[in-house]
């Protein structure tokens, strides 16, 4: 599509005994490259149907249909093309080829707030690596994932993509993430490098971030993946940060990623990222994709006038050059397009079942016990929700709807509305798809279909013949939207549902399950008390029917907590006062500005600093819904025997954990420490390490040792640019949640101080 004058050109130059990749030196290889080929191999291959600005993912058709890009080939120096795919709940590629019978769906794995909800870093591990198996065989060389941005805000309409708003839950489980699927000899790319804490004006809009929030917060998750799990690639994100489109700063693609944290990979740009491709060559960031002639011209002319060094250049193809060789392309893999879809429905059906969070459960209604016949209400029971929209969806066979799990676990399920719910659902759907008329149709969140509420005559003829009822109530959201202040609450329909159902069944002594198959926080406080349990299943994937049932039904014992706050409101959060909430953000590349009255969409002042999610609301002392690190079971555990040790260079905690209930169940153990006063303000408490146990049968103990290292206890000081440890006494806080600790130790930490570079100021 571009460049094709270079190409030809450079193939004109192919002369017998050019160095080929694998076989000479990198260094000689791109010694024998011409100026022409580096400005073009740096830059993607475009993407076929489109003029360089829009936002539509294309199809890398002669490799991979439906791939995000490719990189460039050089055939004459053995430089193959690789091809990147998306994630991360799962590969994105089409399903269907022109001229091929054949399918090629992929798994749909649970989003990636519901792995960050095991707290299960081995299972995370176990899921990534079932991903990477289809991304292998089916020919894809990098996955664009994992998704580690903090959420930072509720609405923000990619949170069901990310994992926490802690950084060591995002770090840890994206760093678990990428080990699983690069055992697959395929490559990751952790993403968005750094600080896209929303979608409304991403591609413009300037985060004003503190270097201490920055260090501590929007920047620590990444740390601890880049250091433990080497990820391939890492994808800059598209905003500025403090004036400075990301992709385009040196201070975080060199100085930060690669001097401080040693990092050695490739770095690339989200799709059409920055605006000055000579500045992200500077800059460090290797590769610009999909690629747009415009870039080509920018770099040849920055050569030209001496605003780019041709040095500077050849670090960026080096880079992308050894990216190449660790590639299946390379390697001459015979991918087979047949990875077993069978045996991952059945991970990703499992792996579901312990980032269910059970939220409500008065009288051990669940699990279901006595129960045949079941009531389903709610238009999301018939049509579940498996993940969000835009580049993190998965195209699969099959998804499977609470109303199948629950016939497949052998209940009588009334069907009776049915037909009537899924001609609803489809009306709706239809009506709201004529709206769509642009390139970004197929990418947009459909919206919820208004909720049916039956009569109090029919409510009361369910009651009657049904043991139990069973409402779902939905969100769906996705790339390019944040979500609206609407969208945080049930509506009224919604609500009324809730209490006709409840009513109707309580009369007659029956019990009432809400499920929230949602991907986002929503508000809780002014309805949780209505129904008897609530179960917060998140987006499973293609099998959340299935797992949500072996959860009803008490085939395994919830074990998933909370990795973020429920506030009682949305204005409670402490970024609410700088989120674009429901600015109207029109078309992916039109921006909405201040000087029209939408605040925080051209800049967004993260005034909240270091006070994100659980530190905001216990600095404040302000009661939430549910609490970080929350979640309910179907057995008890009891804490005890704390103990830590300090070494001076790690930390050692230990804790006894013992089921005293009545099943089995595992147990989400979470170290909070609370640092002496110093010179800078700081938590209450923040999170530091924690680990899951294993199934422990009742009576059973298991002794959980959680370590991280001293220098993890630092702060980071500004006025001396340094991460910084004070002297003296540190809490080390055992909790089953942040606002449910159940045993502590304390320890002496001597002062300490680690000098880094004055960089990413405002």
């Amino acid at each position: 599509m571009i460049y094709l004058g270079v190409a030809a050109l450079a193939l004109a130059g192919c002369k017998q005994g050019d160095p080929q990749l694998g076989k000479a030196s990198i260094d000689k290889v791109v010694a024998a490259m011409t100026l022409e080929e580096k400005a073009q191999f740096v830059i993607g291959t475009g993407m076929a149907g489109t003029d360089g600005q829009s936002a539509v993912i294309g199809s890398t058709k002669a490799i991979v249909p439906g791939a995000a890009g490719t990189t460039r080939a050089l055939p004459r120096l053995g430089i193959p093309a690789i091809v990147l795919a998306d994630g991360p709940a799962g590969l994105r590629i089409d399903p269907t080829r022109e001229g091929d019978d054949a399918t090629y769906y992929c798994t749909h794995f649970p989003i990636g707030t519901l792995l960050a909800s095991t707290w299960n870093q081995e299972l995370v591990e176990n899921v990534g690596q079932s991903i990477g198996e289809e991304v292998h065989e089916y020919g894809a060389d990098v996955l664009l994932a994992p998704a580690l941005n903090i959420h930072r805000h509720p609405l923000n309409g990619r949170n069901f993509e990310y994992y926490s708003e802690d950084p060591v839950v995002a770090g840890k489980t994206a760093a678990a993430y990428v080990r699983g699927v690069q055992k697959n000899d395929v490559g990751t790319s952790i993403k968005h490098f750094a600080y896209n804490n929303q979608e409304t004006n991403r591609t413009g809009n300037n985060a004003i971030i503190s270097p201490r929030a920055q260090r501590e917060i929007y920047l620590k998750g990444f740390e601890i993946a880049v250091k433990e799990a080497d990820p391939w690639t890492v994808m800059t994100s598209y905003n500025k940060i403090n004036g400075t489109y990301t992709s385009q700063s040196k201070d975080l693609v060199t100085t930060v990623l690669r001097d401080e944290w040693g990092y050695k990979g490739t770095v690339m740009t989200d799709w059409y990222g920055g605006d000055d491709a000579a500045a992200q060559m500077r800059a460090g960031n290797d590769m610009l994709q999909p690629g747009t002639d415009l870039q080509y011209e920018q770099i040849m002319a920055a050569i030209k006038d001496g605003s780019l060094s041709e040095a500077e250049l050849d670090a960026c193809v080096k880079r992308i050059l050894n990216l190449v060789l660790r590639s299946p392309k390379m390697k001459g893999y015979a991918y087979t397009n047949k990875p077993d879809l069978q045996a991952h429905a059945a991970v990703t059906r499992q792996s579901a079942l312990e980032g269910m969070v059970l939220l409500e459960n008065r009288a051990n209604t669940l699990p279901l016990k006595n129960v045949k016949n079941v009531a389903v209400f709610g238009c999301t029971s018939y049509a579940f929700i498996a993940g969000g929209t835009g580049s993190g969806n998965v195209n699969r066979a099959y998804t499977v709807s609470l109303l199948d799990g629950l016939k497949n676990a052998g209940f009588n399920v009334d069907e009776s509305k049915k037909d009537m719910y899924l001609k609803h659902i489809a009306d709706e759907e239809a009506a709201f798809k004529a709206t769509l008329h642009d390139a970004l149709a197929a990418f947009y969140p459909t919206p919820r279909p208004s909720e049916i509420v039956p009569s109090a005559a029919e409510l009361r003829a369910s009651a009657l013949t049904n043991d139990v009822a069973i409402i779902t109530f939905g969100r769906n959201s996705g790339e390019f939207f944040d979500r609206s202040s609407a969208d945080f609450s049930l509506t009224d329909k919604e609500i009324a549902l809730l209490k006709g159902v409840t009513a109707a069944f309580h009369a007659v002594g029956k019990k009432v399950v809400v499920v929230l198959n949602i991907g986002g926080v929503i508000e809780t406080a002014s309805w949780k008390n209505i129904p008897d349990a609530v179960l917060l299943a998140w987006q499973a994937g293609q099998e959340g029917g299935n797992s949500v049932t072996d959860i009803l039904t008490g085939k395994q014992s919830p074990s998933g907590k909370l990795p973020m706050t429920f506030p009682l409101g949305l204005m409670d959060a402490a970024s609410s006062a700088n989120f674009p909430i429901d600015a109207d953000t029109g078309v992916y590349f039109t921006n909405r500005r201040k000087d029209i009255g939408q605040k925080d969409v051209d800049q967004t002042d993260y005034a909240e600093g270091i006070y994100v999610g659980y530190r905001w609301f216990d600095k404040q002392n302000l009661a939430v819904s549910y609490p970080f690190g929350y979640g309910l079971s179907y057995t008890s555990f009891e804490y005890s025997e704390p103990a830590v040790e300090n070494d001076g260079k790690t930390i050692k905690a230990t804790v006894t954990v013992k089921n005293t209930g009545a099943v089995e169940g595992k147990e989400a153990v979470q170290l909070y420490v609370s640092a002496p006063a110093g010179t800078l303000d700081k938590p209450v408490q923040e999170l530091k390490a924690y680990a899951k146990t294993k199934a422990l049968k009742p009576g059973e103990s298991q002794q959980v040792t959680l370590t991280f290292a001293t220098a993890d206890l630092a702060s980071f000081d500004e006025a001396k640019s340094a991460w910084v440890v004070d002297a003296g006494t540190y809490a080390f806080r055992f909790g089953a949640s942040s606002r449910d600790i159940r045993c502590e130790a304390s320890a002496e930490v001597a002062a300490s101080e680690v000098k880094v570079n004055n960089v990413l100021g405002k």
